[in-house]
């Protein structure tokens, strides 16, 4: 059996499709001295231009026009349009086009050569084509003279990543070798991708003790680096090992830091997501006012005409001016009701950048300042302290990462693409799972978690929903329960109707004042809160979500004493 062979070939494929660089030296030198002599007015340079630009539908559609005029183009011309079309080619996934642009390129010296052989070598293996790529790819090393080291590492890369194809893991150690010696130090990500990739290589020749301690660098490098699918990646293949080492609960505990750096990617995709839809609603609602404005304008003109006509049109003026009244009236009740809609959506808007900009400032320079005492403590060798700082730099991201999820969580219900099934569940494994979660945080500030969960209590609910209530609750409860304090979870049924999930901590507390400025706001909402008092996104979330769920959420408190927290929901037969 491969092991996690599977694993690899999936990232080793990732990285020759998105990372790839061109070999431009050689090409770039060559094609500005081309326009140079044009004074860049051919189809040639357009094409060239937008090659250097980056810009590869364009290069892709301006190299074709030109090649499509052979009388006139030099033979070097032809040369690069072929591989700047290839790669534009690549870009689109169109291997079959870049292959014919590859055999287009002629031999009639060594440059274009090794250009060409180097271009059929990774079209090839785009086409999972192996044996073909490798006989490519070794043509164009037998002659290496102008690729840069930037595309030596790549081109060894998919030698080697041809090689594990073929199941000839010696001669893929070869070639991921090969391109380590050439990473620069600076270059973590690529440190890390080839150190996982020599890593298989050992792991599925069953050579462990050479593997694993790469997998242990890699997923240590990740851990300091900023790239969260190498963080996925890295925890992903500890995982593996460790389950193979039959260390299941250190298998476990790597499984859900991989769940973790998923759902991280997860939110971080969407908040992109959300701000290219607000993108979008700003833009589609310029137009409408631009629309708005020439109809006004429209209105105003036919207005004006009407007024030079004579007392024997006075009636038809007078009706037509009824009729424009009256939409004009219908309109203005348009424009007032999204006014409405649009104050709603900014003081949201405001209220969300407020707390992001308040709550983020505070942990970003604290996580700044730690990482610059671990720059230090690792300059000057002070390992014992090194874990404490990172321990410290990693409760501070997951403090900041609550903070994310809840404007996440937030923007998802503002906007209903929160999805929402209350469907009959045991109530037991969801409290179970959700305080399995900060054990390590109770553990590590000293605070005693106990639970007694009823095991036959059914509730209907939103799973989903119930979970982000209880991270909310269970983390407030720690965060404001000093060292040696007690947490206590329970849940009983409380009547026919409704069964209850309580929260009991001997935390600071909140103060009567306060805590009757929270109960009087019966219906939460934007324009009701007031972080002074208080209520934050959090507590807005978790009021919001429990009478999603026809549920309530009850709060005592008394200062120096303690906080108990009731959620109740309805059960099952209700």
């Amino acid at each position: 059996m491969n092991r996690i062979t599977f694993f690899f070939i999936v990232l080793g494929s990732v990285f020759f499709l998105k990372s790839e660089p061109e070999n431009k030296s050689y090409i770039i030198i060559r094609g500005d001295k081309l326009c140079e002599i044009s004074k860049g007015k051919s189809l040639f340079c357009k094409a060239f231009t937008f090659y250097k630009e980056k810009e590869y539908d364009s290069c892709y559609v301006y190299s074709s026009k030109a090649l499509a005029l052979s009388e006139g183009i030099r033979r070097e011309e032809k040369n690069i349009l072929n591989y700047i079309q290839g790669v534009s080619a690549i870009r689109k996934k169109l291997l079959n086009k870049a292959l014919r642009n590859a055999f287009s390129i002629s031999e009639e010296n060594h440059q274009y050569r090794e250009l060409k052989y180097a271009a059929l070598g990774r079209v090839y293996l785009g086409m999972k084509k192996y044996d073909s790529a490798i006989f490519h790819y070794k043509k164009w090393e037998e002659i290496i003279k102008i690729s840069t080291p930037r595309f030596r590492k790549v081109a060894f890369h998919n030698l080697g990543l041809s090689y594990v194809h073929k199941k000839n893991y010696n001669k893929a150690k070869e070639y991921f070798s090969k391109e380590l010696s050439l990473i620069e130090e600076k270059d973590t990500a690529v440190i890390i991708r080839t150190k996982m990739d020599l890593a298989n290589v050992y792991y599925n020749q069953y050579l462990d003790d050479e593997a694993i301690p790469l997998f242990i660098e890699a997923y240590d490098l990740a851990k300091l680096f900023s790239d969260l699918e190498l963080k996925q990646n890295s925890t992903r293949n500890m995982a593996v090992v460790e389950k193979n080492r039959k260390n299941y609960q250190k298998s476990i505990e790597y499984y859900m830091e991989y769940g973790n750096w998923k759902d991280s990617i997860w939110n971080r995709d969407k908040i992109w997501e959300l701000t290219e839809k607000d993108k979008q609603l700003a833009v589609a609602q310029k137009q409408q006012e631009i629309v708005l404005q020439e109809e006004q304008l429209k209105r105003q003109a036919v207005v004006q005409k009407s007024l030079v006509i004579g007392a024997s049109g006075l009636l038809v003026f007078l009706g037509f001016l009824g009729y424009f009244y009256r939409e004009l009236r219908s309109k203005n009740r348009f424009i007032t009701q999204q006014k409405e809609e649009l104050n709603v959506a900014n003081k949201t808007k405001d209220y969300l950048f407020s707390v992001v900009s308040h709550d983020l400032r505070s942990p970003i320079n604290t996580i700044k300042r730690q990482h610059v005492k671990l720059k230090r403590q690792l300059k000057n060798k002070e390992y014992d302290a090194v874990s404490e700082t990172t321990n410290n730099a990693i409760a501070l991201t997951e403090s900041t990462s609550h903070l994310l999820n809840n404007v996440l969580h937030w923007s998802l219900e503002q906007n209903n693409q929160l999805s929402f099934k209350a469907e009959e569940y045991p109530l037991k494994p969801l409290v179970e799972q959700a305080v399995y979660n900060f054990e390590e945080i109770a553990e590590a500030k000293n605070i005693a978690l106990t639970t007694k969960l009823e095991a036959t209590i059914l509730v209907k609910a939103d799973k989903e929903s119930l979970k982000i209530v209880l991270r909310n609750l269970l983390d407030n409860a720690l965060k404001y329960t000093g060292e040696n304090g007690k947490i206590a979870i329970k849940t009983y049924t409380d009547s026919e109707e409704f069964s209850t999930i309580e929260i009991k901590d001997t935390g600071f507390g909140i103060s009567k004042e306060k805590l009757a400025k929270i109960k009087g706001l019966e219906d939460l909402s934007i324009d009701k809160i007031n972080r002074s008092e208080g209520v934050g996104l959090g507590m807005l979330l978790c009021q919001t979500l429990i009478k999603k769920n026809n549920g309530k959420l009850l709060i005592d408190s008394e200062l120096e004493v303690g906080t108990t927290i009731r959620i109740l929901l309805p059960n099952a037969s209700a």
